[in-house]
């Protein structure tokens, strides 16, 4: 039998030892495995958070109703003699299509009523192809959308107007066209109040320091000024002289220009038979003329004006001479009543449709400013007959018309102290140096406002 002995137990220090190695190393490896963790959350933090930016999101171009971005658009202006065949041609339109178009759309839109020197806009897929639109603008106002594709149609669209009521005024420099450009207002405004004020004002005669206040309807499209409105009240002042110009639609039968009292404005005959002109020569019995070289009586008072001018019949009447004479040149002669006559001497041509036996209403455009017959340049000379006998018109004091019926008044009063408290309250702004204004004439040569 063997025996073999037993191995020895360690000694209590050697134990103690072999725990204490294994705390330590247990201690640095659990350190250093937070330190890593400190340390990346550290650098973790270090890094400024990214976001991403969003997509800019564009906004498709918009207009006539199509998004213009998905088609190659062509704008242009139509041309003098140039027909809807010929513009069509140019994209791949046959005259067969152009006339089944013109069959489709005739009542919407006649096709021979396009106009030169208004805008169009062709929209294609393709260049090399058939065109998708044809769109004409007659107006700031509306369009005419032509459908070429299978449909071969037209509709008509009228845009939405925004209307403002705004107030303005002035105190005149040089002419009221001119005072009224420099403070930044429409020559198409200024014609609506001439309109309002024609037959109370003569705007040949206006006075440096006249004032003028106006309220008017201001069109806005999509944010954009686009043209004045209706004129809805109107005052100028003359020396002492205060004149208002109302507007009254309450009634159909009535509605127009009112005065402060409710008389038409009205009178019967406008002040002048031109807009935008001046005298060059007055009713004189004793003038020197300037062609025959002797003095020889001027029946008649002379408005110098750019050639084309219109010239508007002054009231209501019938043609009774639309003809040409080597002293009168080109004339027309109107009876109003039995009373009185007028006659517009030297036009350059008659206005379409005025001859003999033609009745003409008041502001009727009847022809056009010219130098034909016994004239040194272009006017017109208006001649005024009361009785028989030729008169200066400027002198003639007319009979004020009738005022409003009784029962109307109350309603006009109302309408009236309204725009008497507003035009009151506008302060007239200090005047603006005027600058010389220079427009094109109906016959494209230039017009100076005097």
């Amino acid at each position: 039998m063997s025996y073999t002995k037993p191995a020895p137990k360690p000694a209590p220090i050697l134990k103690t030892s072999i725990w204490v190695l294994a705390a330590i190393v247990f201690g640095v490896g659990f350190s250093y495995f937070f330190k890593q963790i400190n340390a990346q959350s550290s650098l973790t933090g270090a890094i400024p958070e990214i976001e991403l930016g969003e997509f800019p999101i564009v906004e498709p171009t918009v207009k006539y109703g199509f998004a213009l971005d998905t088609f190659v658009t062509i704008e242009k202006i139509i041309q003098p003699n140039e027909f809807l065949g010929d513009i069509l041609g140019q994209f791949h339109i046959d005259y067969a299509s152009v006339d089944q178009l013109a069959q489709n759309s005739k009542e919407v839109f006649d096709i021979r009523q396009l106009r030169s020197g208004k805008p169009y806009t062709i929209l294609t897929k393709d260049t090399s192809a058939r065109a998708d639109y044809f769109i004409y603008e007659p107006s700031v106002y509306e369009y005419y959308v032509f459908d070429l594709k299978d449909k071969l149609n037209v509709r008509h669209v009228e845009r939405t107007i925004d209307t403002q009521i705004h107030t303005a005024g002035g105190r005149i420099q040089s002419s009221l066209w001119q005072t009224m450009v420099d403070n930044g207002l429409s020559i198409e405004l200024t014609a609506k109040m001439e309109d309002a004020l024609q037959w109370s004002i003569d705007f040949h005669h206006l006075q440096k320091g006249d004032e003028f206040k106006v309220v008017y309807e201001q069109h806005f499209i999509e944010g954009q000024e686009v043209g004045a409105g209706k004129v809805h009240a109107a005052f100028y002042k003359n020396f002492d002289n205060e004149y208002y110009a109302i507007w009254y639609d309450g009634s159909e039968e009535f509605e127009g220009y009112y005065d402060q009292d409710g008389r038409p404005m009205n009178k019967g005959f406008l002040k002048a038979p031109v807009k935008y002109s001046r005298i060059s020569s007055g009713y004189n019995l004793n003038r020197y003329h300037p062609i025959l070289k002797r003095t020889r009586p001027h029946l008649g008072t002379d408005y110098a004006a750019p050639y084309g001018t219109p010239i508007l019949a002054v009231g209501d009447g019938v043609v009774t001479a639309a003809s040409y004479t080597n002293g009168n040149g080109n004339f027309v002669k109107i009876r109003h009543d039995k009373t009185y006559e007028t006659q517009y001497l030297h036009m350059q041509k008659f206005a379409t449709g005025i001859s003999s036996g033609v009745h003409v209403k008041q502001g009727q455009v009847i022809g056009y400013v010219g130098s034909t017959g016994l004239a040194t340049g272009p006017h017109v000379c208006f001649r005024f007959w009361k009785n028989g006998k030729q008169v200066n018109h400027l002198k003639l004091d007319f009979p004020p018309p009738a005022p409003l019926p009784e029962e109307l008044l109350p309603e006009f009063y109302k309408i009236r102290d309204s725009y008497l408290a507003t035009l009151s309250g506008y302060v007239i702004p200090e005047p603006i140096a005027a600058t010389p204004l220079t427009e094109p004439s109906e016959e494209g040569e230039e017009r100076r406002s005097l």
